[in-house]
Formats: C-alpha cells, sequence, structure tokens
C-alpha cells in the first residue's frame, strides 16, 4: 500500500478542521466579541496548537491508527473508564459526520433549488456519507489525494474570498478596542468556538501510513494548526470590514456568505456556498478515515465488536458502519443539539489526551507544563461550553446528557455481557512498546 507524505498528512488536517466549523460560528464569535473576534480565534487556535503539541510528540511514539485511542490507553490502561472514553470519541465523530453531512446537504439543497429543501437536504447527506466512505476502503493514498483536492480547491475559494475583502473592505475602525466587548467575552468566544479547529488530531491516525513519521507528523500538526488559525482570523477580519455588526448578528447561520455578497453579488453566494460544500465534504472524507481507524483499534482492545476490526479491500467494515450511523444521526436527528454533545466529547477527550502526553512525558520526552496546560485549557472550555448552552439551549444540555448516559450504559453492558478487554494494544507497536 503506498505511503502518504506531507502535503497529504496536512491535507487531512486542514481539511479536518475547516470543515463545517467556520460557516457556522463565525457569526457566534463576531457576535460574543464584536471587534475582537479574530482575537477569539486566536484564542481557540492557540489552545488547539498547544493540543497539537501533545498529538505530534504521541503520534511520533506511538505510531497507531487508532490515534487518541491509543494514547487513552497507553496512560489509563485498558480498563472500563479508557472503554467509556473511547466509545465517547467514537461518538463524538458520528455526531460530527451527522453535522458536516447535514451541513453539506443544507447548503447543496440551498445552491440548487435556491432554499433549504428537506428532501433534497436529506439525499444529499446521505449520498456524500456513501461517497466517501467508499473512497476510504480504497485506501490512505486515495483518501489523502481526494483530500489534496478538496482541501486546495476551498481553500483557494476562502483565500481568494479573504484577499477582495481585503481590498475592498473600509470599515477597520470596527477593529479598533471602542468597539470589543468585555475580556470575559472575548475568552468566552474564544473558548465557545474552540470546535472549529477540531479535526487536526484526525492525522494522528494517520501514523502508520506516513513517510518519515518522526519529521513528518510534527510539521504536519504545527503547519496544518497555524495555517487554519491564519485563515479563520484573516475570514474573520474581513467579514468585521464588511458586515456590520447588526448584520451579523442576525444572520449568525450564513454570515460568511452574507459578506460575500457586497463584494461579488450573487456570485459570491453560489462562490461560498461551493466552499462550504467543499469544507464539509473534505471534513466527511477526513473523520472517516480517523473515525474507521479508531474504531478498528478499539474492536481490537475488546471494547465494541469484532466486526468493526474487519478488513474490506484496504479499510475496516467499522467505516461502513459508522458510516450508516452518521446517516442516521444526519436523517434523523436535531443536529443543533446533538452537536452539543459532539463537541463537548472531543473537548474532554483533548484533555485527557492533554493529561496523557503529561503522564507519559518521560517516554515522549515532552515539557510537563505545556501538556498540563492544554489539558487545563481544553476541560475549562468544555465547562464554558456547558454554561453558555444552559442558558441559551438547556435542550442541547439534555440531549448531550442522554448520550453521555447511552454510551456509558453500553459501554458497562457490553462488558457485562461477555466483552473482553486486551492487555496487548496496536500490534505493530507489540515489540516497540
Amino acid at each position: 500500500m503506498r505511503k502518504i507524505g506531507f502535503l497529504e498528512a496536512f491535507s487531512i488536517g486542514v481539511g479536518g478542521m475547516v470543515g463545517g466549523g467556520i460557516f457556522a460560528v463565525l457569526g457566534l464569535t463576531i457576535d460574543l466579541a464584536k471587534g475582537a473576534a479574530p482575537i477569539a480565534f486566536l484564542i481557540a487556535g492557540t489552545i488547539a496548537l498547544i493540543t497539537a503539541y501533545s498529538y505530534a510528540k504521541l503520534s511520533v511514539k506511538f505510531p497507531s491508527e487508532g490515534g487518541s485511542i491509543e494514547y487513552i490507553v497507553q496512560a489509563f490502561g485498558n480498563n472500563l473508564f479508557s472503554a467509556t472514553v473511547n466509545n465517547l470519541l467514537l461518538v463524538s465523530y458520528v455526531i460530527m459526520l451527522a453535522l458536516y453531512a447535514s451541513a453539506f446537504g443544507a447548503y447543496g439543497s440551498a445552491l440548487f433549488l435556491g432554499h433549504d429543501v428537506t428532501w433534497l437536504h436529506k439525499l444529499l447527506a446521505v449520498g456524500v456519507i456513501g461517497i466517501f466512505a467508499f473512497i476510504n476502503l480504497l485506501g490512505a493514498f486515495l483518501t489523502g489525494k481526494a483530500e489534496d483536492i478538496l482541501v486546495y480547491t476551498k481553500v483557494a475559494i476562502l483565500l481568494i474570498f479573504v484577499a477582495i475583502g481585503f481590498y475592498t473592505g473600509t470599515h477597520y475602525e470596527r477593529l479598533e478596542p471602542q468597539f470589543w466587548e468585555s475580556y470575559l467575552k472575548i475568552i468566552t468566544g474564544g473558548l465557545i468556538i474552540f470546535l472549529a479547529y477540531e479535526g487536526f488530531e484526525l492525522i494522528a491516525n494517520s501514523a502508520k501510513d506516513v513517510i518519515n513519521p518522526q519529521k513528518t507528523l510534527p510539521r504536519a500538526f504545527y503547519a496544518s494548526v497555524i495555517f487554519v488559525i491564519t485563515l479563520y482570523v484573516s475570514i474573520a477580519v474581513v467579514t468585521i470590514l464588511n458586515v456590520d455588526f447588526e448584520t451579523a448578528k442576525k444572520a449568525q447561520d450564513y454570515v460568511l456568505a452574507i459578506a460575500a455578497e457586497p463584494l461579488l453579488g450573487k456570485l459570491g453566494f453560489v462562490i461560498i456556498a461551493v466552499a462550504a460544500m467543499l469544507s464539509t465534504a473534505s471534513a466527511i472524507n477526513a473523520t472517516i478515515y480517523g473515525a474507521g481507524r479508531a474504531g478498528y483499534l478499539i474492536a481490537k482492545l475488546g471494547e465494541i465488536p469484532k466486526d468493526f476490526a474487519k478488513k474490506i479491500k484496504n479499510g475496516y467494515e467499522g467505516m461502513i458502519i459508522l458510516g450508516l450511523l452518521g446517516v442516521i444521526f444526519a436523517t434523523s436527528f436535531n443536529i443543533e443539539n446533538i452537536s452539543v454533545a459532539g463537541s463537548f466529547g472531543f473537548l474532554v477527550i483533548f484533555g485527557l489526551v492533554n493529561y496523557a502526553n503529561f503522564k507519559l512525558r518521560k517516554i515522549t520526552n515532552s515539557n510537563p507544563f505545556i501538556s498540563l496546560l492544554g489539558a487545563f485549557l481544553c476541560l475549562v472550555s468544555a465547562a464554558i461550553l456547558i454554561g453558555y448552552n444552559l442558558f441559551h439551549n438547556p435542550s442541547a444540555l439534555e440531549s448531550s446528557a442522554w448520550v453521555v448516559v447511552i454510551v456509558v450504559a453500553i459501554t458497562i453492558i457490553y462488558h457485562k455481557l461477555g466483552g473482553k478487554m486486551k492487555k496487548v494494544l496496536d500490534e505493530d507497536l507489540r515489540e516497540k512498546i
């Protein structure tokens, strides 16, 4: 099987991050922080970069298809706690997959029919998951190449949007401190939108497929996060230059499309809709890639049924199972509410991975302060996410609570009925460990 290089690994990271997140949270960020929205994105990006440090260290020392799964087990052992955390991660992947597919369907329906039509929305959501599940079954090389095409196309569109926006934008005074909200709101805005950076961790799942992982993996992690920070901050600046704060508040869900219309008219809406579809498609591709490999290792550890580890072509049966679950979530559940559970799940996982790197610091040769800081910031972000939704969207917390309770219950029941957790981790790491 052909290996992937820096560009493919970089593309997986950028593709995972620049998904539906920037299109969904930009308006919320501007509403919370006003002219300091770029700073909020910078704060969130800094947390992502600190967390990427832990992933870079761990992925080089423990190259595994399981990525985050592997690191949790290495640090905490293969027990009921790790099994619950790993299954929460797997469900979070399914939720994000459904979120991206739903966003793809919404933008596609608006692009083709002028507005969101339910039947086309759901048909496109199902179709895009099916297409990329099939591509992932063909192997990492084709997955990486598909990601290259999608990522570079959508990034090119967004960079053109940024360039034109800087050229036409005139309201630079909106970026001045008198138009900033309080520091508390700016920080809160940054922590709430942290999940716009979710996706860089998918690079870890490619560790076994990467050429010269000792050099390639750290470069891919840091380069992808720094690039996306720069992109997000630039998009936030351009949007503020071209859209007033009141309009941004009213059009929170599609403020980027609103920002494009003054620049390019109706063509601007079409271009941003295409960029949104490419963004969500590449995020789906990267998520299936990472989730399929995570499911494989969880099954090998005996924490879920072994069907997830069965090979099909150059992929795993688990990719089909997760794709089907993504289809069910995308077509049957309230995506806005359930996405909070996915966000909370990833923040908890990121916090635990940072702490895992702290525990394994002598093996990974890591700076303990950076790892502990990352763990603290991720868990604080999770707490702020809960607090924000407690006041603004309490029904989402109810959905999230049900997701967590069901994951815990299924994990316990599975092991009570005969599930056996193994002490051996990724078989290719056995000799190395």
